[in-house]
């Protein structure tokens, strides 16, 4: 069993920055992938970066250049860093993990980006 808890949403203005955090239990930590993914109103969720336990990273292409995603083992803890965020960033952010088929989602956390 893992869980997963978002932490760092907010309301920010266009060009802003957040950092967003995941904070997941289990003692085999280091060796997940964590995923973020998000979700706008009306659209479905989509993947926004991911890590993997060694450190290789992969992002969609509508945030390459702008967010960085990151893991602190010692923390059991996955960051990631938004800036020069635009409206369309906003949506509901979730962390997620899969382990023997199953998936395990946060409960996400809200980043609204607006003048």
């Amino acid at each position: 069993q893992v869980q997963l808890v978002e932490s760092g949403g907010g309301l920010v203005q266009p060009g802003g920055s957040l950092r967003l955090s995941c904070t997941a239990s289990g003692s085999i930590f280091s060796m997940y992938t964590i995923d973020w993914y998000r979700q706008a109103p009306g659209k479905q969720r989509e993947l926004v970066a991911a890590i993997t336990g060694a450190g290789s990273t992969n992002y969609a292409d509508s945030v390459k250049g702008r967010f960085t995603i990151s893991r602190d083992n010692a923390k059991n803890t996955v960051y990631l860093q938004m800036n020069s965020l635009k409206p369309e960033d906003t949506a509901v952010y979730y962390c997620h993990t899969a382990l023997v088929s199953t998936n395990y989602w946060g409960q996400g956390t809200q980043v609204t980006v607006s003048s």
